[in-house]
């Protein structure tokens, strides 16, 4: 039986309860503060910040249902939009991390699902690591646990969704990469071979797969140490991270365009970042190896 939306939505709901859970018990100190919001036009979220724990220095697992009738970018981008009558639905769970220690990566995932009163339906979603300092083995781990998850459920999913990671999670004006990477989907609705539930259960395994996969490395990395120079980086990678998400981020365009909420929607932000003029790393230093990873391609599973 084809999921409802009112179904799909409850289970997000438990995803950001279950995240926020595992986040907390890794964390060890600070607790998820709850703040629900209500967006004018119909719908609303459950904002949940977390801030200045042991490992988070500022966090941020998001839930939201927003309606209302479609807004006019979203009309220009769909050919199935009949006109200016069509309601949207939209739901999902997004969530991203920045960690204190500099040799902790950031991460940020999203799962989300949006239909139209027409008929349309899709699911989205995606998963990516932004280290400070790029671990092999780390980087390995998180994309084999990608791996795992979407080929539970489909033999190209992960191969076809990583390359999507790999030019979309992409700073153009900087020509490298936000991270190493993940899986990024969007727009995916049934097909001759797919249907509704068969992706929803996929969403749903990319969704299960965010807290064990991060808590290890948070576990892995937390008490390693690090020196004001490693900060320094810390805050210019942080700087990347702030131009990607204001310049080409697509959830960030959607929750401006739709009148979301502001602060819900600029949480992604870090506490702290830094712009450096015009700095270049020293030759073999750990921030230059950083740098050589920074590109598409890289077949880390």
């Amino acid at each position: 039986m084809m999921p409802t939306k009112e179904q799909i939505t409850e289970w997000f709901k438990s995803l950001q309860d279950n995240i926020c859970s595992a986040l907390e018990k890794e964390d060890g100190k600070s607790k998820f503060a709850e703040d629900n919001w209500e967006r004018e036009e119909g719908g609303g979220g459950r904002t949940r910040i977390i801030q200045d724990g042991d490992v988070i220095e500022k966090g941020g697992v998001l839930f939201s249902a927003v309606h209302g009738e479609v807004p006019d970018f979203l009309s220009k981008e769909n050919a199935e939009t009949t006109g200016s009558k069509d309601t949207f639905y939209a739901t999902g769970v997004s969530i991203v991390i920045h960690p204190s220690n500099p040799m902790v990566p950031i991460i940020h995932m999203n799962v989300r699902y949006f239909e139209m009163s027409n008929g349309v339906w899709w699911f989205g979603g995606g998963i990516d690591l932004t280290p400070h300092y790029v671990v092999e083995e780390d980087a390995t781990f998180f994309h084999q646990s990608l791996k795992n998850a979407c080929q539970k459920h489909n033999a190209n999913y992960y191969s076809d969704f990583k390359k999507w990671a790999d030019d979309y999670f992409f700073i153009t004006h900087r020509k490298e990469t936000r991270g190493v990477g993940g899986i990024f989907f969007d727009r995916v609705t049934k097909s001759e071979n797919v249907t509704k539930d068969q992706l929803f259960a996929f969403v749903q395994e990319i969704g299960n797969t965010f807290a064990p996969t991060y808590t290890k490395l948070m576990n892995k990395n937390k008490t390693l140490p690090y020196s004001e120079k490693n900060k320094q980086w810390q805050l210019l990678r942080r700087g990347r991270y702030v131009e990607f998400n204001l310049v080409y981020d697509r959830g960030t365009k959607f929750g401006l365009e739709t009148n979301g909420r502001v602060e819900s929607i600029l949480m992604s932000l870090p506490k702290n970042a830094g712009w450096d003029y015009n700095f270049i790393p020293e030759r073999s230093s750990p921030e230059e190896k950083t740098l050589s990873f920074l590109k598409k391609g890289i077949e880390w599973a």
